[in-house]
């Protein structure tokens, strides 16, 4: 990855796991001290595996987070501030989030499209880096490449996982301790066929 290159680490917790339909509930990002974090009322139901593993309900038209209200805002707002945040960097920036190719990528992409907002979403980010696939290339013999068992690996930490903001902060460390190659880096980061 060439210095010309800003990195930015991302997460979405959502309604499921289905990329082609979930909603968005949280959209946190971190690159250095800056942070983003926004909570979004979903409009489908959650699905009982994403209740469990990530906290969040729906009741009365109110988004809680085991048991606790959270402000929320409506998703177009959501995604225009994240473009805002996204542009507050002077170069141009690579996305990157644990298993970006597979889940976050396209729900992100599919969304920004939803809205009429992937043109904007260009002019700022220039590719997607998938630091599942780094990790299962660069680091091998691992028993598992979940992002909480690498941070146990290499951080010796656990961490509130499966909140969008904890996991953005985490994957940064991560990434700042592997301290991978420019070579490493390019060759997974790919620009989404759905965004780009």
């Amino acid at each position: 990855m060439s210095a010309d290159k800003t990195i930015v680490f991302f997460d979405l917790e959502t309604t499921g796991l289905d990329t082609a339909v979930c909603d968005i509930i949280q959209l946190s990002a971190i690159c250095g001290e800056k942070v983003f974090n926004a909570y979004t009322l979903p409009r489908r139901a959650l699905t009982e595996s994403a209740k469990n593993v990530t906290g969040f309900t729906v009741s009365n038209g109110c988004l809680f987070l085991r048991g606790v209200p959270v402000d929320t805002i409506p998703l177009f707002d959501a995604l225009t501030s994240f473009i805002t945040f996204l542009r507050s960097f002077r170069r141009p920036v690579v996305l990157a989030a644990h298993s970006a190719r597979r889940f976050d990528a396209p729900v992100l992409t599919r969304v920004l499209t939803q809205f009429v907002l992937r043109q904007e979403f260009q002019k700022v980010v220039s590719g997607f880096l998938d630091t599942f696939l780094l990790s299962k290339n660069v680091f091998h013999g691992l028993n598992s490449y979940s992002q909480e068992n690498l941070v146990r690996h290499f951080l010796g930490k656990t961490y509130d996982a499966h909140n969008a903001m904890e996991d953005a902060r985490m994957l940064q460390e991560l990434f700042n301790t592997w301290n991978p190659g420019g070579w490493d880096i390019s060759r997974f980061t790919y620009r989404s066929s759905l965004a780009f």
